[in-house]
């Protein structure tokens, strides 16, 4: 059913960058036009807009990081770097027709159910309100800057600031910087900027596992198979797929061959690149091989072995107005600091505060740590879908994979609820406690048995060490398990105003599954 009355549901959407986007393709597929998506800057792609620092780009393949209803289809280049991500972002927008639905400049503060109206209202950050049936949070994991509490750092004299807000009025020729931080940002900005600065200091806390990249372009052979042959690009993708699917997985479950073929290729890429033994050692991680994020690149390690290039592993005491104090007491005077911290990633939604059924606040709900049952529903919280959101993060293939996973489901959900207001039933939907339970046992479970539950600190992790970030199991399970909504995990609709009671809310799902594995 495709017809006008499904516009009698209004969808908030809030943010446009792959999550958002795809949540509104899809939206648009099962004839839902009526949503906003409301953006809190000026430009759409979420954290791909936001990261311009020198360098920046994706480590997984193009043609795996896009959506299979928009093939990522320059066969130059293997990896993207960000000005291609953010083109390839706007492009679809343009393509699908979801540019006129987004309203720039819009950012939500807080979103607060109304039982007795069976509505969301979203308050925006200039004062205003606006109201819809259903929400659909996309603010993704990755656009709240992690910037360590360092004593001291509000004195530094110089210029500070993180890679994901890139001070680009700044010139760094023939400075002394220090970057903070050693993960996948630091190892494309750092190669990126070396050649350019007097001296460069690097604060590692812990040593990260580094693969090489493959080269950045394709042969020209392959290039023109893949541009003018589709069965050829739709076997390279399948081909990335399961490779990562059949390699990579299994390594984080704990696979010692896998594990240990990787750690042989990390060992012989780190020797190949840093001839001194003595900062070898202080670049060995001292975890299994996936822990914390692996890092591609294949520049990093020659970058540090660069004699103007230091690698301090100290850790810092305090920043001072000149520079930054180490814990053995060793001052390193800079007049740059660079934050490749991250993103405070377990806190999902904040800094938006969520208030569902009974004024039931989801900050309070979480506070143990995220949890959503297939990633996506609440209980107590009506017509809340979350994408990106509690361990639905891939550690082992393209998170693109997931998240066009949950636009479909979600989609399919909307198309439900209208469906069930036009033939004048209850449009509510939320997940019961049971239902997230049994979910979070079987993720709990699986994720017990990787090598992220091991002693490393990473993003994946709350500071207490609960994995709330990373699926476990294989994308494909994932994909069967949203692709249509289970009615026994559902309460059954409540009259306004009513209270929720039992399970079985669901009659009937949308046909005509579209196929999202590939």
């Amino acid at each position: 059913m495709t017809d006008g009355r499904r516009r009698h549901v209004e969808v908030a959407v809030i943010g446009s960058g792959f999550a958002g986007l795809a949540a509104a393709v899809q939206l648009k597929r099962q004839g839902i036009e009526s949503f906003t998506v409301y953006e809190k800057a000026g430009d759409l792609g979420g954290t791909w807009r936001d990261n311009t620092y020198p360098g920046a780009g994706c480590d997984i393949p193009s043609h795996l990081y896009s959506y299979t209803f928009a093939p990522y289809r320059d066969s130059r280049v293997r990896y993207p770097g960000q000005p291609q991500v953010l083109e390839y972002l706007r492009a679809c927008a343009r393509e699908h027709g979801v540019e006129r639905h987004v309203r720039y400049g819009t950012e939500i503060t807080a979103v607060r159910y109304d039982d007795g109206r069976g509505q969301w209202t979203l308050h925006t950050a200039d004062g205003r309100t606006h109201t819809a049936d259903v929400v659909v949070s996309a603010v993704g994991q990755l656009h709240r800057p992690n910037v360590p509490a360092l004593p001291g750092a509000e004195d530094f004299e110089g210029t500070a600031f993180h890679t994901a807000r890139w001070d680009h009025g700044h010139p760094l020729e023939g400075r002394s910087v220090a970057v903070v931080g050693t993960g996948s940002s630091a190892a494309q900005v750092v190669p990126a900027i070396a050649g350019r600065v007097r001296r460069l200091y690097v604060h590692q806390r812990t040593a990260n596992w580094v693969l090489p990249k493959p080269d950045a372009r394709f042969h020209p052979a392959l290039s023109l198979l893949l541009r003018t042959v589709p069965a050829a690009h739709r076997a390279y993708r399948s081909l990335l797929f399961r490779r990562s699917e059949a390699v990579l997985l299994p390594a984080l479950r704990g696979n010692r061959l896998i594990g240990g073929l990787l750690r042989t290729m990390a060992l012989r890429h780190l020797r190949a690149g840093v001839p001194d033994p003595g900062l070898r050692a202080r670049l060995t991680p001292d975890f299994a091989v996936g822990c914390k994020r692996i890092v591609l690149s294949s520049d990093w390690y020659p970058t540090l072995a660069r004699d103007h290039v230091e690698v301090v592993t100290q850790p810092i005491a305090r920043v001072t107005q000149k520079g930054i104090e180490t814990s053995d007491g060793v001052h390193r005077e800079v007049d740059t600091i660079i934050y490749a911290t991250g993103f405070r990633t377990t806190e999902f939604l904040a800094p938006m505060t969520v208030t569902g059924r009974e004024g039931r606040d989801l900050g309070e709900v979480w506070r143990g740590g995220a949890r959503a049952y297939l990633g996506i529903h609440v209980p107590d919280f009506p017509n809340l879908f979350l994408m990106y959101g509690p361990n639905t993060n891939l550690g082992h293939n393209s998170v693109i994979l997931t998240l066009e996973a949950q636009a479909v489901h979600i989609a399919r959900c909307v198309a439900l609820l209208a469906d069930r207001r036009a033939a004048g039933a209850g449009a509510v939907m939320e997940a019961t406690p049971q239902a997230l339970q049994a979910w979070q046992e079987r993720v709990d479970e699986g994720s017990a048995h990787t090598v992220w539950a091991g002693s490393c600190t990473s993003w994946f992790k709350t500071g207490d060490g609960v994995l709330t970030n990373n699926w476990p199991f294989r994308t494909t399970l994932y994909q069967r398990l949203t692709a249509r909504p289970d009615p026994a995990a559902f309460r059954r609709p409540p009259p306004p105003g009513g209270t929720s009671a039992g399970a079985g809310g669901l009659r009937h799902v949308p046909d005509q599954p579209t196929r999202t594995e590939l």
